[in-house]
């Protein structure tokens, strides 16, 4: 199996080179695939051969083995994630300096792989002030009580509700590090709630995690209203999730001739990318040209995954084959801050990161005076004037506050939050029909959500999950549908409430912590 040469340097934990006492020490990651090791065959540091009789090889399950009886045993687990430890007994200690270490081993399912880097050396101090950690299990009881402990001592304050929890700390590996409790978050619920879209169909329940008063209430108002036009339709209309790595050359000539080359080689790069992940599919490259620069917007499909750290993986694959197949880079960042990646953009609003999601409903002038005491020309001539304000200041949402039922269902679901700030971004249109009622429409052109994976599993967020029937594969796009139809209503109660002068009084009643 071929490995880019890229690719096979992040099999290398940087900063893992330390001087031990008698030896030195430094360790490899497994960051492509379930793998099994065979043979370790060659160690060099610094261009010289590390004797055999000086390599002890700790493995994943943390057995400690002489490189003879690890190679005689001939098979050895190698799981996604783990670390091997290579330590060198007997040695004299390295200098403070940039040491080359070359690794050549065998391992299926990738064959005979060569591995060099270079890495400088790091002290073995012990430092008192340090966060206390454990290598072999960092999230048991005992470790989380001593970081408890360290926590008070240097804030001298007590830890009391963070330290109550009910979840299993070990099922958080992957999703947290130096654990020493939770943040416990109110949790409101509006609804029922009638969604007529193509994956969310029937009435739902929405759990909302606030500490703002009269979010819940003013969404339930939202949903009561559309319940009595018969529900909202939501529609997931496109789907996109982005790397954009920037390759630079000598000149505008070079980049524009690459971005032909990248064109002409599409099914190979796909081929790469899509090998790392049995769920991403790439589906098209952007390319954007600046300067001696060619930047690559890589565009996948992750399921029912998020997907940013699932099409970091793949691109940076993809971006392997390209640097090994293509001669005259001169230099290449697999980010270039082109994908945007926790930040509201104009290129996202245009092309979509995330699920592009569109919601909409036709409400009735007797619903909307009788509900929200408002007319449907009121809503509509209150956005015209407000559209003038968005203009002016330059936001990415021409709504009033979607993020605030887009946020409540992150934190309450399990989401990346920080995604929040690609997921702002909001168009909101309404116009009055010939019979005088409303129509009105929020597309969010970058909502970006999961139903698998990442913290959707912890917990009270896949308990939340769970509570929509959202939890688990092919689920997501009902989610995005669900999500989407939610900051609707808030668009609409926010709306009439300002429209008909209850915003102040409505906080007043609701939201005031006396």
């Amino acid at each position: 199996m071929f490995i880019p040469s890229i690719l096979l340097k992040q099999l290398y934990n940087r900063g893992s080179l330390t001087n031990m006492g008698s030896g030195v020490r430094f360790s490899l990651k497994n960051r492509l695939k379930d793998a099994i090791v065979q043979e370790v065959s060659e160690i060099r540091i610094g261009g010289k051969e590390v004797p055999r009789d000086k390599i002890f090889l700790q493995l994943a399950d943390g057995q400690t083995l002489p490189l003879a009886e690890f190679n005689s045993m001939g098979s050895h687990d190698f799981p996604l994630k783990s670390s091997l430890f290579v330590h060198i007994e007997q040695c004299q200690p390295l200098p403070q300096q940039k040491h080359k270490i070359l690794v050549s081993f065998k391992a299926s399912p990738f064959g005979t792989l060569k591995l060099e880097v270079e890495d400088v050396v790091t002290e073995n101090k012990v430092d008192h002030n340090k966060v206390p950690r454990s290598d072999t299990d960092d999230y048991g009881e005992e470790i989380i009580q001593a970081r408890q402990r360290f926590f008070e001592q240097f804030s001298d304050a007590k830890i009391n509700h963070v330290g109550k929890y009910s979840i299993d700390p070990h099922s958080l590996q992957g999703n947290i590090e130096h654990f020493i409790g939770v943040a416990q978050v109110p949790i409101g619920i509006a609804g029922p709630f009638r969604i007529n879209g193509e994956h969310a169909q029937g009435d739902f329940m929405v759990p909302l995690a606030t500490t703002e008063g009269t979010l819940v209430a003013s969404y339930n108002r939202g949903m009561k209203l559309f319940n009595m036009s018969g529900g909202v339709k939501s529609t997931v209309v496109d789907d996109a999730m982005q790397r954009a790595p920037v390759f630079v050359f000598d000149d505008a000539r070079g980049a524009r001739d690459f971005v032909q080359w990248i064109r002409e080689n599409l099914d190979s790069i796909r081929h790469e990318a899509e090998a790392t992940s049995s769920v991403a599919k790439l589906t098209y490259i952007d390319h954007f040209l600046s300067n001696k620069f060619a930047f690559l917007r890589f565009n996948f499909r992750t399921g029912d995954a998020a997907g940013q750290n699932m099409v970091g993986r793949a691109t940076f694959a993809a971006c392997g084959w390209i640097l090994d197949h293509y001669k005259g880079i001169r230099n290449f960042y697999l980010e270039s801050n082109f994908a945007t990646d926790k930040k509201a953009s104009q290129i996202n609003i245009m092309r979509t990161r995330g699920k592009r999601v569109v919601s909409e409903i036709t409400l009735k002038r007797e619903h909307l005076l009788q509900v929200m005491r408002v007319e449907p020309k009121q809503i509509d001539y209150h956005g015209r004037v407000a559209g003038v304000g968005s203009f002016l200041s330059g936001v990415n949402n021409t709504g009033l506050h979607s993020p605030n039922g887009i946020t409540a269902m992150f934190i309450a679901t399990g989401q990346d939050v920080a995604n929040v700030s690609e997921s702002s971004a909001g168009i909101l249109y309404s116009e009055l029909t010939d019979d005088g009622d409303l129509y009105l429409s929020l597309t969010i052109p970058s909502l970006i959500v999961a139903t698998y994976g990442g913290g959707t599993g912890i917990g009270t967020q896949r308990e939340c999950l769970e509570l929509m029937d959202c939890y688990g594969r092919d689920r997501v796009y009902k989610f995005a549908e669900i999500v989407g139809a939610v900051a609707l209503a808030g668009e609409i109660s926010l709306a009439s409430a300002i429209s008909s002068a209850d915003w102040v009084s409505s906080h007043e009643q609701y939201g005031r912590n006396r």
